[in-house]
């Protein structure tokens, strides 16, 4: 399958070019050349299928013409040694609990699965590859730990100065080895900045050979696709029968763009709702039909704090770049840190169900979009565990920490500070060939 570009000025390119650029070179994301539909006999069966063999067979559908059998399933069960399980929280409303693989986000699926389909590219290539990743949050440490000791690639993770959680940023700044953490005085817009421009530099690329981790990604978003389909197939064995509605917390768009490839692939959603913090862009654009990036501001949902989410881009392009198509498929909330604080105390008063901040935006979002007689899951991003120092005063309680995250505590942080220029970052990486 050929990959084109989103801004259409650039080669259509091999899935393999696409996942070792990571970016077009005229800025454009990658898409697939087309998006299969799925057989109805795979959704009747489903059900009956575990999470590995049902990823297996979305995955053939995205990778299967330029990845063997054998070799793309064995990238898509070693990716997936833990459950994305769907936990009711009340009447009508379930959490898609994504924080329970090594890093206890989300971004382990995307993360560890792009690890193992570069490794598999890039093979016993004499040319040491250099991976440069963006984060807010978790991005970075799911990167970071998904590869982790990689033979001939070296992983630079770039993050916003004091703009992330002490847990989040100890995930990747204590790991050393291929790993290098870089401290950015500034926004995770301006990380992001930093590694588009480095991209784009001619002379850098020349000397290096770079790509991306992040959600531009093609093999790191796609395959995010991949809990949608499983939360659906669990639905159904607990007995739900409706379309659902998915409510997701959205700040690059990478999570809600695989979703919306789940649903053109068949999957039975009815419709989503994307769950923005105060940095709102989408939502705008829902109400005026005009995109307004901004700079982003500090929010207690963190990993939400993008005021340009680059795959807006590819949000256009799956709908014609018609803002009455999208409406139809997607509505939007943002929330205020006030409304937050309120959404975790009461819900874990309620229910006894405890929601990090960004999850508590998607089961807000849920909750107030939801029409009488759906069904709706709401996607639970990280761990609250890792936002202790935000959810224990909300809670009036303690909230445990498990092993896999203390052990992360007990780290040296090793972090590289740098202003937010892009000649600095250029010289770093020069040195670095």
């Amino acid at each position: 399958m050929k990959y084109y570009s989103t801004n259409h000025k650039a080669p259509e390119v091999t899935l393999a070019e696409a996942v070792v650029r990571g970016l077009a070179p005229d800025r454009g994301l990658y898409m697939p050349e087309r998006i299969e539909r799925l057989p109805d006999a795979f959704f009747e069966q489903m059900p009956s299928l575990s999470f590995q063999q049902i990823a297996c067979r979305v995955a053939e559908a995205f990778f299967g013409e330029d990845i063997e059998k054998a070799a793309l399933d064995r990238i898509v069960c070693d990716t997936l040694n833990f459950e994305t399980p769907i936990v009711a929280v009340e009447p009508g409303i379930y959490a898609l609990e994504l924080f329970h693989g090594p890093t206890l986000a989300f971004k382990d699926v995307g993360g560890r699965f792009m690890a193992r389909m570069l490794g598999h590219f890039i093979g016993h290539s004499s040319q040491e590859v250099t991976v440069l990743v963006a984060t807010s949050g978790d991005t970075g440490s799911a990167v970071a730990n998904g590869f982790l000791g990689v033979e001939g690639i070296q992983v630079v993770v770039l993050y916003p100065k004091g703009k992330v959680s002490e847990i989040q940023e100890k995930q990747f700044t204590t790991l050393g080895r291929n790993i290098t953490a870089v401290e950015v005085d500034g926004t995770f817009d301006d990380c992001q900045r930093l590694v588009k421009s480095a991209f784009l530099d001619e002379e850098l690329n020349h000397r290096l050979k770079l790509t991306s981790a992040n959600s531009i990604n093609v093999a790191r978003f796609l395959p995010q696709a991949f809990y949608y389909f499983n939360a659906w197939a669990q639905a159904r064995r607990a007995g739900i029968k409706k379309d659902l509605v998915v409510c997701v917390p959205s700040g690059n768009f990478g999570n809600i763009t695989a979703g919306l490839f789940a649903k053109r692939m068949g999957l039975p959603i009815e419709r989503f709702i994307a769950a923005n913090n105060r940095n709102d862009i989408f939502y705008q654009y829902l109400q005026t039909g005009v995109y307004t990036p901004r700079p982003s501001v500090a929010t207690l949902a963190n990993a939400m704090d993008v005021g340009d989410p680059s795959n807006f881009a590819r949000v256009l392009e799956l709908y014609g770049g018609s803002v009455e198509a999208i409406r139809a498929d997607i509505s939007g909330y943002w929330y205020s840190d006030e409304q937050i604080r309120e959404t975790v105390s009461e819900t874990f008063a309620r229910t006894g169900y405890l929601l990090d901040p960004h999850g508590a935006c998607g089961y807000r979002g849920l909750r107030d979009g939801l029409k009488p007689g759906e069904t709706g899951i709401f996607l639970e991003t990280a761990h609250p565990a890792k936002f202790r120092d935000t959810v224990e005063p909300i809670i009036g309680a303690k909230v445990e920490i498990p092993e896999r995250l203390a052990a992360f505590m007990r780290g040296e942080k090793l972090s590289l500070p740098m202003r937010a220029d892009f000649a600095d970052f250029k010289q770093f990486l020069w040195n670095r060939a």
